[in-house]
């Protein structure tokens, strides 16, 4: 006997409201009325979309059920395996399930859901060479392991110089010969241009499929249904398809977790190496982290054992990667080069991409992308200025009269600052202006032409030839051969921000753009300027981002944040806050730092139907990894019971958000 009943999840963003109710399925719809399908019900007197979720035979609600109105599509969008994961998300982050449905689920095209299904033709067996693999430790293990069917996990250090898309595609398809599906994650549309061909050049056209929010609605549906009908093995796509409901998931791969892209900016905020973490446990499938560097986050997989080093020997390191020169200070060009005056250039650097233009390569100038803040910063050895108390980064508050500096994480005041490095009173102000840069160095060069590479409008690559190629942090397009010689300018712009991943995020930009640069044996350089002294400057020049990445974390162990501990953000106006924290019941072992002002940047909560502007500020939540979970439920039922008072004020809470001030 069938049962009656059905289980749905209204889509309410009403944090009191996520959780299931029963309706009445009604004769004519038993046949359409399966787990998965979207629905219309009734709820507090006006239709709502909900997921169904299951179909059960008694419920234990006292009063009377409704019914079903309709089931909008018989497409059953939510997969089990799916539905699983919106749960571990929702309660990883303190959300609602509703909120990462919307994120998992895209909107339903009708006109696509009615077109023919293609029928699923059985992949031929690719002919995969993965003699590439060989040249890391245990590479072809690796791949083994994937054609086998296990599950193996790792931290892939990528070699300067390495066709990435073509190695990952390789993997997927290897997943995919088994008949297995394989899903792989980037932060960008460049990248994902570059990684779907590689996949479709090894599985052909119907075996890969791109997802991008970018395709429009319909494009992007009739993709997401290839993916969710098994028609198409592998999957590239960028942060939202991590959810991608594939069939038999035998492999994830995310490439640059540290790349800010990858963090959702909508609630509740989730990020998808977490995501994907999530995923791969639950599902038992491969797991792949790569990337040029290497995260705090993804080092601790590692030293948990919970994954393993994909790295190549130092030998064939050093026959892939560029030379890398730090100046001195008696390196300075204007010393030696009048012509070099305008651009500022060290002499070395001059004369690298002097070098590299007369042998007919381009060079690569990296130059700081727009909007950094300024900060503070050590006077005499210019080590970013940190609070002794928590570590954060220290600012001179606005205000008449404010001159002692304060942290923007705990608001702590520091009368009497010295740098934990050198020991100076000093304090000098971090700002960085890139704006004229470009046509510095067209002066400098004269008769060179200058690409710029930045902005809105960003180049996937240019051809071969003398030119200089002027790119802001992350636009840095690629060229067959690899460039001569590459400048990474004002250093100061990504060490000095006021940023706990500060350090990190700078060697993980150096090491993109100076991946691109030939190898020293065929000539090619990378110049760096920044103090030679710096330990984030020597892991590029000895090219050791696993040793950058331990002592990160390390580190971050030692003052206690994110990955050595949890974190929870919470920003609104102050009594708001205080509300919601009154109401929690939050772990015993949590540390309260602050309030302070909403960092600069930082967007302020949605404020709902409230038009009055009010002054936002942070609180930070910190307990131990092991209570993580029981500070994730308690801010989830504070804010459940503010949605159910109706509160007005609102209040946004983020755990581990990527920016914390």
């Amino acid at each position: 006997m069938r049962s009656e009943i059905a289980r749905v999840l209204p889509l309410l963003s009403l944090a009191h409201l996520d959780r299931e109710f029963d309706y009445l399925v009604p004769p004519e719809l038993d046949d359409v009325a399966q787990p998965g399908v979207r629905v219309r019900v009734r709820f507090a007197g006006r239709l709502v979309d909900g997921l169904l979720l299951e179909r059960v035979a008694e419920s234990d609600h006292p009063g009377k059920l409704g019914k079903l109105d309709r089931v909008v599509s018989p497409e059953r969008v939510l997969t089990p395996e799916i539905a699983s994961l919106l749960e571990a998300v929702a309660s990883r982050y303190a959300g609602t399930r509703a909120d990462v449905a919307r994120l998992a689920v895209p909107p339903r095209h009708a006109r696509v859901e009615a077109e023919p299904v293609p029928e699923v033709v059985p992949m031929p067996a690719p002919n995969v060479d993965v003699t590439a693999w060989q040249r890391y430790s245990h590479g072809d293990a690796f791949v083994n392991a994937l054609g086998e069917g296990r599950a193996p996990r790792a931290a892939w250090q990528v070699l300067p110089g390495e066709d990435w898309p073509r190695r990952l595609g390789e993997l997927a398809a290897t997943v995919a010969a088994r008949g297995q599906s394989a899903l792989i994650v980037v932060p960008d549309q460049r990248d994902l241009d570059r990684v779907h061909a590689a996949c479709v050049e090894l599985v052909g056209s119907s075996g890969a499929v791109a997802l991008a929010a970018g395709l429009g609605p319909a494009a992007r549906y009739r993709r997401w249904l290839a993916a969710l009908r098994g028609t198409a093995k592998v999957v590239v796509g960028m942060r939202s398809s991590i959810f991608a409901p594939v069939p038999e998931l035998g492999l994830i791969a995310l490439w640059d977790d540290g790349d800010d892209n990858h963090a959702e900016p909508r609630a509740p905020y989730p990020h998808a190496r977490e995501v994907a973490l999530l995923r791969a446990h639950e599902a038992g499938c491969a797991f792949v982290a790569a990337g040029y560097a290497r995260t705090a986050e993804v080092q601790s997989l590692v030293q948990s054992g919970w994954a393993h080093d994909l790295v190549a020997p130092r030998q064939i390191l050093r026959e892939s990667a560029p030379k890398v020169t730090v100046p001195g200070d008696s390196d300075h060009a204007l010393e030696r080069d009048p012509s070099a005056r305008s651009a500022r250039l060290p002499a070395v650097a001059f004369a690298a991409a002097r070098a590299a233009l007369d042998a007919g390569s381009p060079v690569l100038v990296q130059v700081p992308r727009r909007g950094y803040a300024p900060s503070l910063a050590c006077g005499k050895c210019r080590s970013p200025a940190r609070c002794r108390r928590c570590n954060g980064p220290l600012a001179l508050p606005s205000g008449e009269g404010a001159s002692a500096p304060t942290c923007n994480w705990c608001g702590v005041a520091d009368t009497a600052y010295r740098c934990g490095t050198c020991g100076s009173p000093s304090l000098r102000a971090v700002v960085v202006g890139a704006g004229r840069t470009a046509e510095e160095l067209g002066r400098a060069f004269a008769g060179v032409a200058v690409v710029s590479s930045g902005g809105s409008d960003v180049l996937p690559e240019v051809p071969a030839g003398p030119k200089l190629v002027v790119a802001t942090i992350g636009a840095e397009p690629i060229v067959a051969g690899g460039y001569g010689a590459a400048l990474l300018l004002d250093g100061w712009a990504l060490l000095g921000r006021a940023d706990l991943r500060a350090a990190e995020e700078a060697l993980r930009r150096w090491m993109g753009a100076a991946a691109l640069v030939r190898p020293a044996a065929a000539g090619g350089q990378v110049i760096v300027v920044a103090d030679p002294g710096i330990p984030t400057v020597q892991a590029l020049v000895r090219w050791d981002p696993v040793g950058h990445a331990e002592a990160q974390l390390a580190e971050r162990s030692e003052v206690r944040f994110p990955p050595a501990i949890r974190l929870a953000a919470v920003d609104g106006s102050g009594a708001a806050i205080a509300s919601l924290l009154e109401s929690a019941e939050l772990p015993t072992e949590v540390e309260v730092l602050g309030p302070v002002p909403l960092p600069d940047g930082a967007r302020k909560p949605f404020a709902g139907d409230n038009p009055e502007p009010v002054e936002v500020e942070r609180m930070l939540l910190r307990v131990p990894r092991a209570a993580g979970s029981a500070l994730a439920r308690a801010l989830a039922a504070a804010q459940a019971a503010r949605s159910a008072r109706k509160a007005d004020a609102p209040v946004r809470v983020q755990i581990d958000p990527v920016d914390i001030g």
